[in-house]
Order: structure tokens, then sequence, then C-alpha cells
């Protein structure tokens, strides 16, 4: 088949032209991009590039000073951390790597751990371990590395809609708190998987929770909640998708611009729930998603003192903006925490070089 016929139409159209685009910009106009390899001949040239979109990562050429840093110039507070494994846990060995970083204290937010239970259809879903999971994590945390490890609590929606669910689980917090849990983490199901007794849906601003973040502001404990994803997840797959290549990458995370509930009425749901209780402290996770508009998270923290948030897995979108992002990190340095989410030591030296270096050029993973 002739190359240009078998290229869609725009695609054919600029190739026929002889036009030079930036070659990512005429790769996104493909169909099934992730499964093609383009192959085009090169501007007055005989040979072709058979490169595909995946691959294309070209090392780059700009020689500018680089600052490598190992290790945080103060000690610091990971208040965004998993160690799913903490009640069998060496705890000797992690706080020897957090002492090389300068890690003063880490949140472990998934406290009660997490199983795959199986459900009546066949399928599964995701639940906290076994009953005595928190207990034993706080035992080891409290024997092995007092003072370094703080240890959050989850909840379990199974039963939600049923008349005493609330009341349960308002007194299995009040155990976990009581027994040295300092905090809740919500995880992205509530909003998205999480069901209820009838199989539909629990809304982030379910009735229902009200109890749990009334008694998390009694108890004095932080909410550390992830709600969504970023909002392009929500998009069409096309040349207008900034996050193109991650959802090729990990298709599992497109939701589509006709998935319900949207990104905003998500969002809506979340600020909603921080209105109606003023009392509860609320830590949102990655920035609220909304990295990409700081302003519109300055607007929130205006409105309510109640919220901040941390910069776990969003530091790439700092990166972009450094000189607006210093202006607004500073100005919210009371609201803002440093989180890291996924445990990976070396990840911690970008965030290091992007927070304590005037770097121009900073290679950002993810």
């Amino acid at each position: 088949m002739d190359r240009q016929k078998a290229l869609d139409p725009e695609a054919a159209r600029l190739v026929g032209m002889k036009r030079i685009l930036p070659f990512t910009r005429l790769l996104v106009s493909l169909p099934a991009v992730a499964l093609l390899a383009l192959t085009l001949p090169l501007a007055g040239q005989e040979e072709e590039v058979d490169v595909s979109f995946q691959d294309y990562d070209p090392p780059s050429t700009l020689v500018v000073p680089q600052t490598v840093v190992t290790r945080a110039k103060f000690p610091f507070v990971d208040v965004h951390n998993h160690q799913w494994n903490m009640p069998e846990q060496d705890l000797a060995a992690l706080t020897a790597r957090m002492d090389a970083l300068n890690m003063a204290v880490m949140v472990n937010l998934s406290g009660r751990g997490a199983r795959r239970i199986a459900l009546p259809d066949g399928g599964f879903r995701f639940g906290p371990g076994e009953p005595d999971h928190l207990s034993k994590a706080i035992a080891n945390a409290t024997e092995n590395a007092p003072s370094r490890l703080v240890v959050f609590t989850n909840l379990d929606y199974e039963g939600f809609g049923s008349e005493d669910w609330s009341a349960r689980t308002v007194a299995r917090l009040e155990a976990d708190v009581a027994a040295g849990a300092r905090g809740l983490k919500i995880y992205k199901s509530l909003g998205l998987s999480a069901k209820d007794i009838h199989g539909e849906r629990i809304p982030v601003n379910a009735s229902g929770l009200d109890p749990i973040w009334e008694a998390c502001g009694r108890l004095g404990i932080p909410v550390l909640i992830h709600t969504a994803d970023p909002a392009p997840f929500w998009q069409a797959k096309d040349a207008e998708n900034e996050r193109l290549y991650e959802l090729i990458e990990r298709p599992g995370r497109y939701r589509g611009p006709e998935e319900r509930p949207t990104w905003e009425e998500l969002i809506a749901e979340q600020h909603q729930v921080f209105r109606h209780h003023p009392n509860t402290t609320f830590i949102n996770a990655h920035l609220g998603w909304m990295a990409n508009d700081l302003p519109r998270l300055g607007k929130l923290f205006d409105e309510l003192p109640n919220v901040h948030a941390e910069i776990g897995a969003v530091i790439a979108e700092l990166g972009r903006q450094p000189r607006f992002a210093r202006e607004w990190l500073t100005r919210y340095q009371d609201r803002i925490l440093f989180g890291k989410d996924t445990w990976a030591p070396e990840e911690y030296h970008l965030y290091f070089q992007v927070l304590e270096t005037d770097d121009d050029y900073i290679k950002y993973f993810r």
C-alpha cells in the first residue's frame, strides 16, 4: 500500500506538502498511535526513520549547570508515603534510608494494609488488611522507630448504606486513634469505585460519611484525601490531550469524556465536604490535581482555612512554571506539605533539585 495512503488524511496531507512539523505533533495525529511505528522520509533525504511514539525520548544536548542533591538541606516530613508491610517490616533498614535523605518523619498512609476480597460475581475489590494489621504496624513503629513513623488508618466501605454503618465506622475510627493512629487516609476509590449495599457509587460527599468527618475534627486528626485523577484522564485521547503518552503507557487510567462522574463533579463533591466540615483539617493529596491551575487552588485556600495540600506526584507540574510556582508556594507556604507517594528513595533527589536549586533544566520522571 502506498505509504501516504496508509496514513490518516491529515498526516498524508502534511507529508504530501513536504511540511516539516515537530515529530511528536505529527505522531499524535495518527490512529492507534500506541501500536504503530512511524516510517516517513526525512525532508531532502532518502533515509527512513522507524521510531515509535513511546520510544522517542532523546537525551538532551543542552549544556547547563546541573546540581545533584541527594540529601535535603533541612530535615523534612514526608506526609504521603505507603509502607504496605509495616507489621513485619525491618524498620531499622527503612529509617537508615530515611536518614540518608534527611527525612525526619514519614507518614505511612496505608496503616490498615490491603487485601483482595472476592465478590459473588467473580470480581474482586480491595479492602483493608487483616483486623490486626494496624495494631501490629503501630506496635512495630513504636518499638523500633519511635518518633520517626506516623501511621494513618483507613476506611472500609463494606456495608455502606446500612443503618449502622456510620456508627460502627466512627467507633472503629475512635478505637484506631486510641491505639495510636494519627490520621485518616481516604483513597481515590471513594467517588470512583467504592459501592454501597445497592451497588451504587458512593459520592465523596455522601451524607453517610458526615459523621466520619465530624469525628476526625472532634478527635483532632487530619484527613488526607485523594479524589479523582488528573483532569486529562477524562478528555479524548487525541492531539489535544497533554497526558496522551501516559494514557498510552497505562490505558487502565483512561476514563474518557463520557465517563460519569466527570472530573469536575468529583472535585465539586470533595470541595463540598471541605466547606461543610470547617472544624476538620483536610490535606488534599496531589495538590488536589490542580497543580496546573494554582490560582484556582489558591482561591480554595483563601476561602477555606481548614484545607491544606501536598505535592506528591505533581512535581513536574510545578517544574514547568518555576517562577510562578515559587511565588505561589511562598505565598501559601503554611498550607503546603511535602509528599512523595511512591517509596523510591532515589526519586527524592529530583524533588530536592527542584525545591532547592536554580537549575534551568531538569529531566522529570512520570
